[in-house]
């Protein structure tokens, strides 16, 4: 991918069959700020992408341009079924586009009935038990390692502990769980998707029929009782994205924020000694490294003028929140207590799980770094690898090294 290549085109992204950055690529993996700069120098707010071979979409990257998408469903809807019309089936980037009866993928009236389903459900979530379920989950993952003076941060820590808390909060068995995560990592690395997407599906309609005869103080629970009666195909599809936004982002912010603090001098020195916090590195990384870089894919039902250009009918149009919050219209380098990022969406579509997923992250470095204070980077940055695939900023691996410890005493949860 060679984006130097191209002269600087003032045209943007018309449906004309011009070139368009991939956004599949391991090179764009390993330096997406370097692609939205010269995105941003060639195209302005709006640029040209492909999300997978054959399949054409408009990236914005100015963020004044994608807080006007954002707030107006009525002509940027994120249902999707006229574009899918023309994609084939196999297509690997097609289950994590694809209509599903929830709120992120439906409009109007649908999705007002899904997301006041998941709304109130969310809402219902003891902030404080979390935290308890947070701790009950780190120590012994922490216990498991802390003896050897190494561990991968991302299979060994992230991975685990947020697969065991969102399990408690769906009132999840480990077992359907399992299949879950490993369905719903499949999709977001477009790598054998469609299997993955079947075996999430069938995942969540056993755990929604599990609910359906034991109920439970849990979020799936929940959803079965809300009073617009969702069925069994409108459950799994919330679940599917209660699975999807709830271990893939949060792991991956505790993962980027974790690399933060051990690579930059600022918080490598600062953060134990409470001049920076924990929050403040979260922060930092939302506005610069989201685990969502490119989501909140809309497709607009006619062609429409933006920013001075016309966007097709029916074609993606993707925020990159990455990008945005980089943009230099609003880039001040201020982090502490800036929270203007776009990392969780905003309008209609805005995540409404943000306070517990601030707290799970929070709360897991914050549980990993009190159990091993003299945490460090076991390779050279440079070496570390980033996952290709157009929506996460994923690393592969965070191999840390610490001196070894002895085990924690254990957590109880009342």
């Amino acid at each position: 991918m060679n984006i130097d290549s191209e002269p600087l085109s003032p045209a943007g992204p018309r449906d004309s069959g011009g070139p368009r950055i991939p956004l599949y690529t391991e090179e764009y993996a390993a330096d997406p700020h370097k692609v939205y700069r010269e995105m941003r120098r060639r195209f302005g707010s709006l640029a040209p992408v492909e999300l997978a071979p054959g399949v054409p979409a408009t990236l914005v990257i100015g963020y004044h341009a994608a807080l006007q998408i954002l707030n107006d469903p009525d002509h940027f809807p994120a249902d999707p079924r006229m574009w899918e019309r023309n994609i084939p089936a196999d297509s690997p980037i097609r289950p994590m586009m694809e209509w599903r009866p929830n709120p992120i993928r439906s409009a109007g009236r649908e999705h007002m009935r899904y997301r006041s389903a998941a709304a109130s459900a969310l809402g219902k979530i003891d902030l404080h038990r979390l935290h308890q379920v947070v701790e009950a989950n780190a120590i012994p993952l922490i216990n498991a390692f802390c003896a050897d003076g190494y561990c991968d941060v991302v299979s060994q820590y992230a991975l685990p502990l947020i697969f065991a808390t969102l399990n408690d909060m769906l009132g999840c068995s480990t077992e359907i769980g399992q299949r879950a995560a490993t369905g719903m990592a499949a999709m977001f690395d477009t790598v054998d998707a469609a299997a993955g997407n079947q075996m999430l599906a069938e995942a969540l309609l056993e755990l929604t029929r599990v609910k359906r005869v034991e109920p439970g103080a849990d979020v799936t629970s929940w959803l079965v009782e809300h009073p617009v009666k969702l069925d069994d195909e409108e459950m799994l599809h919330q679940l599917a994205l209660l699975y999807g936004a709830g271990i893939e982002p949060p792991q991956n912010l505790i993962v980027n924020t974790l690399l933060l603090m051990l690579t930059d001098e600022r918080f490598a020195a600062n953060v134990l000694d409470g001049s920076l916090s924990t929050r403040d590195a979260l922060d930092e990384v939302l506005f610069n490294d989201p685990p969502m870089a490119n989501y909140c894919i809309s497709y607009p039902r006619q062609p429409i003028l933006i920013a001075d250009l016309w966007l097709p009918a029916h074609q993606p149009v993707m925020i990159s929140m990455a990008a945005c919050n980089n943009d230099p219209a609003i880039r001040t380098g201020d982090f502490t207590d800036n929270r203007s990022h776009l990392a969780f969406g905003t309008g209609p579509h805005a995540c409404p799980a943000r306070p517990a997923a601030l707290l799970i992250v929070q709360d897991g470095i914050d549980q990993l770094l009190d159990a091993l204070p003299e945490l460090e980077l076991a390779v050279a940055p440079e070496e570390l690898r980033w996952r290709p695939g157009p929506f996460h900023r994923a690393l592969q691996s965070l191999p840390v090294t610490f001196p070894p410890s002895p085990p924690l005493s254990s957590a109880g949860i009342q």
